[in-house]
Parts: C-alpha cells; sequence; structure tokens
C-alpha cells in the first residue's frame, strides 16, 4: 500500500515573509485559503476600518502567534 505524498503532509496555517507587506499575516492567510492576496488584504483593511480594536488586536496577535514558513 502506498501513500501519495500529499496525503501525509499537514498543511498549516503560517506567516508568508516572502510575500509580505507588514509581517506576512495576510499573505499566509491567502496561501492557506488559495486566496488572491490583494483580496485578503483589502478585507483586512476594511476590517480594520469596521472594527479598528477587534481587527488590530487579531492582527497583531496573529503576527505574534503565527510560525514563519521555514
Amino acid at each position: 500500500m502506498s501513500y501519495e505524498r500529499s496525503y501525509l503532509m499537514k498543511k498549516q496555517l503560517t506567516k508568508d515573509v516572502l510575500n509580505k507587506k507588514l509581517s506576512g499575516v495576510c499573505a499566509g492567510i491567502a496561501k492557506y485559503y488559495k486566496l488572491p492576496r490583494i483580496a485578503v488584504r483589502i478585507a483586512a483593511i476594511l476590517a480594520l476600518i469596521t472594527f479598528p480594536v477587534a481587527a488590530g488586536v487579531a492582527y497583531i496577535v496573529a503576527a505574534m502567534l503565527l510560525p514563519t514558513r521555514a
């Protein structure tokens, strides 16, 4: 019985330091969900305008807790 490598690898949410603007959180989320980076960044800006405290705290916490992609 053989397994393909894609089944053995676990998908993990990480910061993307290669395509980052601030800390790489939005780029990492976009890569994890296979979305355009610009769409995730626009959504983050809209969330920051609509809910400034909650979105700001969430971004800072994500920047501190998400591991960087090796």
